[in-house]
């Protein structure tokens, strides 16, 4: 059968044209992301030899061998493990065949440093060895399978495939190395690569040099040896390796237990968000293994969706070697260690939060969204998990605890004010928190979508209820005023001038408003919308509808500041004659400037035009 030429995908050539281009600031990394793949397929025939025992063949002494050929200025990294079949060849190397390909090509900024982490939290380190190779020919056969098959691509746009002879299951990949890259050909020089980052990998590394063979790593298991023996550089390179990333990891828990349950933990969180970490999906990456025996990379029960991103390796020796994934999901020893890890986790965030806040604050940005998750799905850790959370707040700069905010309630405050938005800075511009900013009264602003689900199962917090601030109940008349008060722009509307204003409000209205009332918060602005005791939140209710959870608006509380020059002039017109129809207009452009503070869509954008105009032409 003759050699196939197909065209890679385009997300790949794109990622080629940046891998080339020195993508890494140290191209012997090719060959850690080489051997890393290899260890990977030999793990995955571990697992798949659980059940079917004939897939090794009489071949169980797993490894990488990597050689070289100085005349034909060539270095081959071989393994004996899973191997790859023609479709998997082409799936695996011609296009990026996972979720969430389109965000990651459109998240490639061109910027080297940024798009070498994209690229490593993708995992499609394979690339990186046309940084050194003109070209790459792979040859591999599958386990189980007698054919072979070879994949060759120069990196330039196309690929060819075609039938192949390889003695044995596994896959060799040949790279033909470009001019200047001889240093790849040196024995020493791959022993120093090996060895700097390929020394955890829990197989043997072989250099193969004519008739000698030596095993240039450790060839043991990084989570099996006592913290004391391991370098922070080796941890380094065994997360790169684990979390096929390039950042550095912001924590790192290595810890055995022994006793009732006997299992060793080597755990990461990275110092940079992995680039699937909102993927619908929310599927964990921890590896479980059993007795250092690989069983799957994709293990949903050892930790809470809440904690997906964390990286690492789970190794148990009270699991059987032969578990299939329908039994982890209701092992009980698995739910142990499910509990055993998030207990440990939070405990190492409190201590981090506690010793070092910025620190915390970077992790903080990165994966507090997801923690939020936890608060409202996991009744069990949700006070341990409010005590981590962090919000940007209306009154200081920086991120504060909710321990911080209850510390510095005003006299006379007797709860926690929070407001949903989409932006900080349109939130801190909310009419609704002119009267908080008067009385002092500071108001957490919540920008996660997040929010507004763990809001609705947290009722309070230390005692103190936990309100929203775009509510009609948000009552501050107990709380003294800060100090000096801004002046009243206009003279404030009282008594029955105010009252005309509002039955002639609500007259024009109807149905649009569900009601129409004096604001206590407004200081600087006319109007507000606020909810309803008892109502949807106004940012929960738009977020729904966004996601076609809602097919309609419920009508709001018109709130109308009587201090206003604005509302005071239409409280004198309400009093004249034929007020009615004289403030309709003005009525709905209230209404309408509202929404529109809101983030609200006018219902009637033609009609809004219209009265614009009116009112500007009368006003001229």
């Amino acid at each position: 059968m003759t050699a196939q030429t197909m065209h890679f995908q385009a997300e790949v050539t794109r990622l080629l044209h940046i891998v080339t281009h020195a993508l890494y600031s140290q191209k012997e990394i090719f060959l850690r992301e080489l051997i890393s793949n290899a260890s990977d397929a030999c793990d995955k025939l571990r697992f798949a030899a659980q059940t079917e025992p004939d897939l090794w063949a009489g071949d169980t002494e797993l490894k990488v061998v990597i050689s070289f050929d100085k005349t034909a200025r060539t270095l081959s990294i071989a393994d004996n493990g899973i191997g790859m079949g023609r479709d998997e060849l082409i799936a695996n190397l011609g296009t990026i065949a996972r979720s969430g390909t389109g965000e990651f090509v459109s998240s490639l900024s061109g910027d080297a440093a940024k798009d070498m982490a994209l690229i490593g939290q993708f995992g499609v380190g394979f690339y990186s060895a046309f940084m050194v190779a003109a070209k790459v020919e792979v040859v591999s056969r599958k386990a189980g399978e007698m054919q072979a098959w070879c994949w060759v691509s120069d990196g330039s746009g196309e690929f060819s495939i075609g039938e192949a002879g390889r003695e044995g299951r596994g896959t060799t990949i040949l790279l033909h190395l470009r001019e200047g890259e001889d240093e790849f050909l040196d024995p020493m020089r791959l022993r120093h690569v090996v060895k700097t980052y390929s020394d955890h990998i829990a197989l043997p590394v072989v250099l193969q040099d004519g008739d000698k063979a030596e095993t240039l790593n450790a060839a043991s298991a990084l989570w099996s040896r006592p913290k004391s023996e391991v370098t922070e550089q080796q941890y380094t390179d065994f997360y790169h390796h684990v979390a096929h990333a390039f950042d550095e990891p912001w924590l790192t828990l290595h810890a055995r237990a022994e006793g009732k349950l006997d299992y060793t933990l080597l755990l990461f969180v990275p110092g940079m968000r992995p680039h699937d970490l909102f993927d619908p999906a929310r599927k964990a990456a921890l590896k479980l293994y059993v007795r250092r025996v690989f069983i799957t990379d994709r293990c949903d029960e050892l930790v809470p969706a809440w904690l997906r991103f964390l990286r690492g390796v789970v190794d148990s020796a009270d699991l059987p070697l032969n578990v299939s994934r329908e039994m982890l999901q209701h092992n009980p020893v698995v739910a142990r260690i499910r509990q055993a890890i998030t207990r440990r986790v939070l405990g190492e965030l409190e201590k981090k939060a506690g010793k070092d806040a910025a620190a915390y604050a970077a992790f903080w940005e990165n994966f507090g969204a997801v923690l939020k998750e936890g608060i409202y799905e996991d009744a069990e850790h949700r006070e341990q998990l409010l005590k981590l959370a962090r919000f940007r707040s209306s009154s200081r700069e920086g991120w504060v605890s909710l321990d911080e905010y209850v510390a510095a309630m005003k006299d006379g405050q007797s709860a926690i004010y929070v407001i949903n938005g989409d932006q900080i800075d349109q939130l801190k511009r909310s009419p609704q928190l002119e009267g908080f900013r008067a009385k002092g009264v500071e108001v957490l602003l919540l920008t996660d979508p997040v929010d507004d689900f763990w809001l609705s199962v947290v009722q309070d917090y230390a005692g103190k209820p936990v309100k929203s601030a775009t509510r009609a109940g948000a009552d501050l008349d107990v709380v003294p005023d800060a100090g000096e008060t801004k002046p009243e722009d206009g003279e404030k509307v009282e008594g029955a001038a105010l009252g005309t204003l509002i039955a002639a409000l609500k007259q024009v209205l109807g149905d649009a408003v569900k009601d129409v009332r004096e604001s206590k918060r407004l200081t600087d602005s006319a109007v507000c919308l606020v909810a309803a005791d008892g109502d949807m939140d106004m940012h929960l209710e738009r977020l729904l509808r966004l996601h076609q959870k809602l097919d309609k608006t419920s009508p709001r509380i018109l709130e109308i500041n009587p201090g206003h020059a604005l509302i005071g002039a239409l409280a004198a017109r309400a009093q004249q004659p034929g007020a009615v129809d004289a403030l309709n207009d003005a009525a709905q452009l209230l209404l309408d400037q509202a929404r529109l503070v809101e983030g609200e869509p006018l219902a009637d954008p033609a009609g809004f035009a219209q009265r614009l105009a009116r009112v500007m032409a009368k006003a001229l």
